[in-house]
């Protein structure tokens, strides 16, 4: 290669991020950092410059920023601290930079992943509400400014890995029948439904397979996390929501399928593990070295497959719905979601209120066209209004 891959990692410090991070280090040859952002783990992202010093990090806010430049000085490293928005997107679209790893939870990493897209780089994209939010004009970005989007997901990623080169073509035109969406089916899948009333924040966090934020362990836990990932995959593959199926594989070792009009069904197996999709989408069309260990069928012994239970998952249903129903519904179900999770980890709430939360906003505020990231937004705070004062009204 001519040049080290310049590679911007948005939200280092969560779990995604890390496991990019522990890539690119095993690759030297290959990669270098380029800039680093953190939201509230500061003292890790201070402890992740000092290792890969990137020439930029970027933080939420200037009290902070004055504070990690200082450490950054006294360490000697002449990484200059950038602040907000404004300094994500710098980091993203910088003329530099060929890789951008969108990496932040929730709607927070929109605009800097669309500032990514803009500027026509490799975005390897971990954060599926960029595309739940506003996918026609994402998708229309991306084919504008001819970037690069590959899933970092492990599910979409198996499904890019399962799906001929050309399906941009359409699902028809290329012989695919369906796409079928693994879940684990996360902590509760046998949990007595009457249960669920009394399940603890750490409880929802206990991720029998994978090992993720608190935020995206919950949506886990809901299934919430597969509803949005169903919607991300319809814009991903150009599907609509009917030829995309949840499948309960509770293994995790199976990360989904692609049907083919044949009957041929495509499957990518591996161990759980984020730096398999990770290397998969960093060195495409070429395959690396990911640091994780070979499968083992015989240890793995038997592969299990239910459908899921829709009242015990009512996010799924309300997800496949916001889907169906398009434009603004799925910004409102999402917005709705991060509120009503935010909720449950502060104890305000109970488990299932969750849903009662998306269910009762996406029923007070009618669907409406979204034509411009204006639109988007504003549907997201309206849904974040209701759902406060849902809160305000019925919370603990």
């Amino acid at each position: 290669m001519s040049r080290l891959q310049q590679v911007t990692v948005l939200g280092a410090t969560g779990s995604v991020g890390l496991s990019a991070l522990d890539v690119i280090a095993r690759h030297p040859n290959r990669y270098q950092v380029f800039a680093l952002t953190g939201f509230t783990r500061l003292s890790e992202l201070l402890a992740l410059c000092v290792r890969h010093a990137p020439r930029y990090a970027v933080v939420p806010e200037p009290i902070a920023a004055r504070g990690l430049q200082d450490d950054l000085r006294a360490a000697g490293l002449a990484t200059q601290v950038l602040v907000g928005e404004e300094g994500l997107c710098q980091v993203s679209a910088d003329a530099e930079v060929d890789t951008v790893v969108a990496a932040i939870v929730g709607a927070a990493g929109l605009r800097p992943t669309l500032a990514a897209v803009d500027a026509g780089k490799k975005i390897l994209l971990a954060n599926k509400e960029a595309l739940v939010m506003s996918g026609a004009l994402f998708m229309q970005a991306v084919r504008k400014s001819g970037a690069v989007l590959l899933p970092l997901d492990s599910e979409h990623n198996a499904i890019f890995q399962c799906m001929p080169g050309d399906f941009a073509r359409g699902l028809s035109q290329v012989g695919v029948r369906r796409i079928l969406l693994t879940a684990s089916g996360g902590p509760f899948r046998q949990t007595p439904l009457v249960e669920l009333e009394h399940v603890s924040p750490d409880q929802a966090c206990a991720h029998p397979n994978w090992s993720m934020g608190r935020k995206i362990s919950v949506d886990s836990a809901s299934m919430m996390n597969k509803g949005l990932e169903l919607i991300e995959a319809c814009w991903l593959f150009d599907a609509r929501p009917d030829q995309v199926e949840v499948v309960i594989h509770p293994q995790s070792v199976i990360h989904s399928l692609v049907d083919y009009v044949d009957g041929s069904v495509l499957a990518q197996l591996g161990n759980p593990d984020m730096r398999t999709p990770i290397a998969n989408a960093l060195a495409w069309p070429e395959r690396i070295d990911s640091g994780v260990a070979p499968l083992d069928l015989f240890a793995v012994a038997r592969l299990d497959f239910e459908a899921p239970d829709e009242q015990r998952f009512p996010c799924l249903r309300l997800a496949r719905q916001a889907a169906e129903a398009g434009n603004s519904a799925p910004a409102m179900l999402n917005a709705a979601n991060e509120v009503a999770v935010a909720a449950f980890l502060e104890r305000r709430i109970r488990f299932p209120q969750i849903a009662s939360i998306i269910e009762d906003v996406l029923g007070l505020e009618p669907v409406v066209a979204v034509n411009d990231l204006g639109a988007v937004f504003e549907a997201d705070t309206k849904a974040r209004v209701l759902a406060q004062h849902w809160l305000s009204r019925n919370a603990k």
